[in-house]
């Protein structure tokens, strides 16, 4: 049933009045430090539990288990879950991430200040996807402000590992039942609706040989120069993988970077271990475990016949890539449709070549597209840069989208 016009300039009248509460919210969150690594997110989300139910939710702490929060390299992790139930009807998930990536060096803005400049928020998170937790959370009180007519529950899915996974986040909580939602809507852009995005490959390639005295290198077996061979043959392969390209518009083609290397014991000595890390980036046409397979396959021919030479590869992280689950197109719709009734037009649908959480879902049958307050263009937010940011236009009108895409998808 389509939104009644009524509702939407209700909802939309709600969402605008919140506006300034809003802006608070998100940098109160900016400004507690949430960097994953080390990933020590529990009082992040202590804090973020205690301002939504100061907005008037009744706020779920799910405390990741220790053990299961060191087996994935972080500290500690808090995952959060909101709760509304409208009537009966399906259930969607709005999911965004706490967690962030170090604010690392180049900033001329406090990365935890939370500054204003020129209608922008500055502050590491505040895009990539603080700003999130705020679009769910005030699209979501705008509904039930505006006494929405509608049939469903609307769950918020705070979580904190997004950079190191996701396992223990959103892929934690639906192992564990402690949801099972119809749809989801994870953290995105407000000037479109993802439907896509790659998966990512992380190995851990181990070259082990042999020392020996530099001067006589002929007694030892040089792990840097076998991994040479190696690194030499993975960039033979970036022509080949730059022909993959995806149909899907905004997710280019398949890639391949090796972002981290270590190794050696001192400069007069031939190394007897080289260590490095790759990221491997897989479009939505690929499977996952074959991208897996073609890289072990070469670099096992590489090292194939290097005397004293042995490596053992190491599977880091296999995120699959977000593709359609039957039911997309119906999360697809609402969303367009709230955004013609906010007076935005037409949103387009695109990919990302990103990877997040929301394979999570839909690796669990769920229909998900991503949907949030990011820019038109993810350089445009310095995501993962210096002086990240946010315009905050467009975190309203991901907020008036958001609630109206909801209350089109739970019309009554």
């Amino acid at each position: 049933m389509p939104l009644a016009s009524t509702d939407a300039a209700a909802i939309l009248a709600e969402a605008d009045a919140l506006r300034d509460r809003q802006v608070a919210f998100l940098a109160e969150l900016v400004r507690i430090p949430s960097d994953n690594p080390p990933g020590d997110c529990a009082p992040h989300a202590a804090r973020t539990a205690a301002l939504l139910e100061a907005l008037g939710f009744a706020v779920e702490r799910h405390a990741v288990p220790e053990e299961v929060v060191r087996a994935a390299g972080m500290v500690s992790a808090t995952n959060l879950i909101v709760r509304h139930r409208f009537g009966a009807g399906p259930v969607v998930a709005l999911n965004a991430h706490g967690d962030v990536v170090a604010p690392g060096e180049g900033w001329t803005h406090d990365p935890y200040g939370a500054e204003i400049v020129d209608g922008r928020m500055y502050g590491r998170g505040v895009a990539v996807s603080k700003s999130d937790f705020a679009t769910y959370a005030f699209a979501l009180l705008a509904l039930q402000r505006a006494g929405a007519r509608l049939g469903g529950t609307v769950e918020l899915h705070l979580t904190y590992d997004e950079e190191t996974g996701g396992e223990i986040g959103p892929g934690w909580l639906l192992a564990q039942g402690l949801s099972k939602p119809d749809y989801a809507i994870s953290a995105g852009f407000a000037h479109a609706v993802t439907v896509a995005h790659n998966g990512c490959l992380h190995l851990e390639v181990t070259v082990r040989g042999r020392s020996a005295h530099a001067a006589r290198p002929d007694t030892g077996a040089d792990a840097l120069e076998a991994a040479n061979r190696l690194l030499s043959a993975l960039y033979a392969m970036r022509p080949a993988l730059a022909a993959r390209r995806s149909a899907v518009p905004g997710i280019g083609h398949a890639s391949l970077v090796v972002g981290l290397i270590e190794g050696g014991i001192n400069t007069n000595v031939v190394p007897d271990r080289v260590a490095f890390r790759l990221d491997r980036r897989i479009v939505p046409e690929e499977n996952a475990a074959d991208a897996e397979a073609e890289l072990r396959a070469l670099l096992a021919e590489a090292a194939r016949g290097l005397p004293g030479i042995s490596i053992e590869v190491r599977r880091v992280l296999l995120a699959a890539p977000l593709g359609a689950v039957p039911g997309q197109e119906r999360l697809v719709a609402a969303l367009r449709e709230g955004a013609q009734a906010a007076g935005y037009g037409a949103l387009p649908t695109d990919g990302t070549p990103i990877y997040c959480d929301a394979r999570l879902y839909s690796g669990a049958g769920i229909p998900t597209v991503l949907f949030g307050a990011g820019p038109a263009d993810m350089l445009e937010a310095n995501g993962h840069r210096a002086d990240e940011n946010l315009k905050l236009d467009d975190l309203r009108r991901a907020t008036r989208i958001a609630a109206l895409g909801i209350a089109a998808l739970l019309a009554a």
